[in-house]
């Protein structure tokens, strides 16, 4: 664990992944991550509400899955009490990114899937629930059935999650350009559309990183995939099933298993 003793404090992750095996599916794509949770007290990686707008920004635009510890507001985050405790200003990010799959936990009795299907851009306004055009509850099995629990998005068993804005598609030389032959994981720099600038001639473009360039989405294709990024499936993915400090001792759910579609990747010619 010494690595985390030396990690930065604030934490996020952008990292591109392609899956190698040769007998595998050879899908690439964009995860974002972060540790953080919105309270106050002595518990590791709390924001305050103040802080939270400027954290949740730092998501490229063009993630294809997002993977946070605390939930979005009013999305998986209800306590027992029915009372939603996620983040408004995650919800309005992911409002803003449209991934295919937002991971989140924290609020253990809140475990479960939603797929939100996102209004229109010229149907929006200003508030995070003029975004969502529908909302749909997904049922997992009970905690003592042997059922997998399942969340297809295939269209194999339910309906196929609408979304195939990938971020390949932003950075049409990621799946070749990035990557040595040996490797499997790239980590990206930490930027956004919205605190960077494009480069503005052909000759800087090519003296960019390609790591960098990968993260600056703001072109004319990030229009063209956020216009195909129609829907999201929000998992809470809790797998203990009492909050802190689990009386009576702890209980554990099954993980729930997401079966969703990918873009892949090919070698270069």
């Amino acid at each position: 664990m010494e690595w985390i003793s030396k990690a930065d404090y604030e934490v996020k992750i952008v990292v591109c992944v392609r899956l190698t095996r040769a007998d595998g599916p050879k899908t690439i794509f964009k995860v974002f991550g972060s540790p953080y949770s919105q309270f106050t007290g002595n518990w590791a990686f709390g924001y305050e509400s103040a802080d939270a707008g400027a954290l949740w920004g730092q998501i490229p635009l063009d993630a294809d899955i997002v993977i946070t510890h605390t939930p979005p507001h009013s999305h998986c985050d209800s306590l027992s009490t029915g009372e939603p405790v996620g983040c408004n200003a995650l919800r309005q990010a992911l409002s803003k990114v449209r991934p295919l799959l937002a991971v989140c936990g924290h609020v253990h009795e809140a475990r479960g899937y939603e797929r939100v299907k996102w209004a229109s851009p010229s149907s929006t306004k200003a508030g995070p629930e003029q975004t969502e055009h529908q909302v749909m509850r997904g049922v997992l099995p009970p905690r003592e059935s042997k059922k997998q629990n399942l969340v297809d998005l295939t269209g194999k068993k339910a309906e196929r999650l609408d979304n195939d804005g990938y971020s390949v598609q932003a950075n049409p030389d990621l799946p070749t350009a990035s990557f040595t032959p040996s490797q499997n994981a790239l980590l990206l720099p930490s930027i956004t559309a919205s605190t960077s600038m494009m480069p503005n001639s052909p000759q800087q473009s090519q003296n960019t990183p390609f790591s960098l360039r990968s993260s600056l989405v703001e072109d004319t294709r990030s229009g063209e995939i956020h216009l195909r990024r129609k829907e999201t499936c929000i998992a809470n993915a809790a797998i203990v099933t009492s909050k802190w400090p689990h009386r009576g001792g702890k209980k554990f759910h099954p993980p729930i298993v997401v079966d969703l579609e990918l873009p892949t990747w090919s070698e270069p010619e």
